[in-house]
């Protein structure tokens, strides 16, 4: 009789000590329940932040834009370096708000993976104590404890124990089941969010570098025209006849390369994905000739409005096979700071005008990788992003000698002019906006 009072005992003592181990969380959990509801209030907060500047963001760019319609004059470049230095310090703060939410996310759901490691722990010795109480209720055969024992009360007990503590080890494993699985999603959570935090840090190290070169570029406009509105005007009557010299003699010297287009090893059309986050074409490339555009006349490749600094994308993968600046040989005449990629499909394209490069010579880029910035180098009216597209045989990285910019040799990418492509065929299906 005494061997099965034992029993009784120990699993009355197991479950007051699961009790109070439950009772000894309690307060634990109210405690943390607080700090988790502080910290989603200052997401919340971060949130709201965010979107103030963001509406900011959208005031300066609607500025940009009005002042893009105005007459190219020294008071509004002076005038459109300043907005977007103001446009570009809201970015900042975006980014900033934008890692300090991210940190919080990080902070809360690295929370979240202590509570499910808890629960874990806590179902696990549970199983544990069932297991050995099983063991301890089965040590005795059910013969051997009907034989020595005339009281069935305590053997049916005994019985129902059993299929108490079984019923409760099943309880705890699928418990256990599926508090893993939510912590494995917790776990990916945090990982995407520490990824997203380590990719808006780089972006702000970006934008911080772009802040200082507008400040430059507002300082050199200054110094080359002593602030003068004759003198502007006369640098850009220069730039310009520069510009066309240079667009000349870039046209005779392609011309003259002998290039065999075969249309049958081109791509379908749409391969391509775009190489902004927001598209708006502001000039198309080459002109009508046909079923197609070509570059037979006109401009060689497509320009998308780009009033401040965006990141630029690799519309395929590839290889970045060439970058360069046009501007640190001859200002003003050509793509500035410009980057060639090698797509795998027999494409290649250039992306000229850009303040800022992400990549180096020989990097492999992966479909929608930033690669660059947009800016308002080489031979430009105002910033946007100019995209030339070519067939991957007809076009190479190379040097042209130049008459408009005396004893100098531009590096830039060369192709046959029956090599250069209208982006917008291979590109996604473009609905022009109002």
């Amino acid at each position: 009789m005494k061997h099965y009072l034992d029993y009784k005992r120990l699993f009355s003592s197991v479950f007051f000590a699961g009790l109070l181990l439950i009772l000894g969380l309690i307060p634990f959990v109210f405690l943390h329940a607080e700090t988790a509801g502080e910290i989603r209030n200052k997401i919340e907060q971060k949130s709201a932040d965010i979107e103030k500047l963001e509406a900011e963001i959208r005031a300066y760019q609607l500025e940009l834009e009005g002042l893009g319609k105005q007459k190219d004059s020294l008071s509004v470049s002076l005038k459109q370096l300043d907005i977007t230095k103001k446009k570009l310090n809201a970015d900042i703060s975006v980014t900033q708000n934008k890692i300090d939410k991210t940190s919080l996310q990080i902070q809360n759901l690295t929370s979240d993976i202590g509570d499910k490691e808890s629960s874990i722990i806590v179902n696990t010795d549970s199983i544990e104590l069932d297991m050995r109480k099983i063991n301890e209720l089965e040590s005795e055969s059910f013969v051997e404890k009907i034989l020595s024992n005339e009281d069935f009360t305590i053997i049916w007990n005994d019985i129902e124990n059993m299929v108490t503590v079984r019923e409760s080890i099943r309880d705890n494993i699928k418990m256990l089941r599926n508090t893993k699985v939510v912590l494995e999603d917790t776990r990916g959570q945090t990982i995407e969010a520490k990824n997203e935090l380590t990719r808006l840090k780089a972006q702000l190290v970006d934008q911080q570098k772009i802040v200082i070169q507008n400040t430059n570029e507002k300082n050199k406009l200054l110094a080359q025209t002593k602030n003068s509105e004759a003198n502007y005007q006369k640098l850009v009557q220069e730039q310009l006849a520069k510009k066309l010299a240079f667009e000349k003699e870039l046209r005779d010297f392609e011309s003259e390369l002998q290039f065999i287009l075969d249309p049958s090893k081109l791509p379908n059309a749409g391969v391509l994905s775009w190489p902004l986050a927001r598209v708006f074409v502001t000039q198309e490339f080459g002109a009508k000739t046909g079923p197609h555009r070509t570059y037979a006349s006109g401009h060689s490749g497509t320009d998308f409005r780009a009033r401040t600094p965006l990141p630029v994308f690799a519309m395929a993968d590839g290889v970045v096979k060439g970058i360069g600046d046009t501007d640190g040989i001859c200002p003003g005449v050509s793509f500035g700071k410009w980057v060639f990629i090698e797509y795998n499909n027999g494409l290649s394209s250039t992306f000229g005008h850009l303040s800022l490069i992400k990549v180096s010579e020989g990097k492999k880029v992966r479909r929608g990788e930033v690669v660059a910035y947009t800016g308002g180098t080489g031979r430009v009216t105002g910033p946007h992003l100019h995209v030339s597209l070519y067939v991957s045989s007809g076009v190479n990285v190379s040097t042209v000698p130049s008459i408009s910019c005396l004893g100098k040799i531009l590096k830039q990418p060369i192709a046959a002019t029956n090599a250069y492509l209208d982006p917008m065929y291979y590109l996604p299906f473009y609905v022009p906006q109002p």
